[in-house]
């Protein structure tokens, strides 16, 4: 069993290079049981706003590529995925524990749990979306309401699995549980179930590129984020 560790700063916020460090880490695993977590109290606070305020269209395109793939490699990965949240998951950073098989999360009630982009004015990219629904049943209501939950109400929305005041050691229980299992089936039965999930057609394609990158360029949005980040 591995362990993949979100780490970096502003509460493990997703720039690219990190982005591109987990995805190598992902590939590198070869399927073994990997534990996802985040470094200190934080899973992830997100998607690195400093970072997405200096893209272009075309550095956006590029950002938000990465992000997907990441997020696809994954929810497609053959072995089991286990996520400890064992801190804020908020946006982009939630969608990766999302991604996961299973999801236990600290009782901490001060964390924050949840997909607040549409309160920033973002546009979801359709296959994160998609992917997102698969195992979040009740993803409207989450999505649309972009609020941010304290970890029981994230229970009770789908976007945890169990809690636990500590997640790290039910997180370690859980994926051995899974390990368990023959590898051959458990990576057929996933690549089954999760068959064309993650993957874009033409028609999703060219809406990424000409309606969600330019909407996450737009000016009006740029300013919300400056807002956000109290600049």
């Amino acid at each position: 069993m591995r362990t993949i560790t979100i780490q970096g700063p502003g509460k493990n916020a997703l720039g690219g290079a990190l982005m591109e460090r987990l995805h190598r880490e992902f590939e590198d695993a070869g399927g073994e049981p990997v534990l996802l977590t985040g470094e200190g109290d934080a899973f992830s606070a997100g998607l690195n706003l400093k970072e997405l305020l200096d893209l272009d269209r075309e550095g956006m395109s590029g950002f938000l590529s990465l992000l997907g793939d990441l997020s696809g490699l994954i929810f497609d990965y053959p072995g089991p995925v286990v996520a400890c949240v064992n801190g804020h998951a908020i946006a982009g950073g939630l969608v990766l524990a999302l991604c996961c098989d299973w999801r236990v999360g600290t009782s901490d009630p001060r964390a924050r749990i949840g997909l607040n982009e549409v309160a920033l004015g973002l546009r979801f990219p359709a296959r994160l979306l998609r992917m997102l629904r698969y195992q979040v049943p009740m993803l409207d209501r989450v999505a649309l309401d972009a609020g941010l939950f304290a970890p029981a109400d994230a229970l009770r929305l789908g976007l945890l699995d169990e809690l636990a005041d500590d997640p790290l050691v039910v997180a370690h229980e859980r994926l051995a549980a899974r390990a368990k299992h023959p590898t051959t089936g458990y990576a057929a039965a996933k690549a089954s179930l999760r068959h064309g999930v993650s993957a874009s057609n033409a028609e999703e394609e060219r809406e990424f590129l000409e309606a969600v990158v330019p909407a996450w360029v737009a000016p009006e949005i740029k300013n919300r984020v400056r807002a956000a980040l109290g600049k």
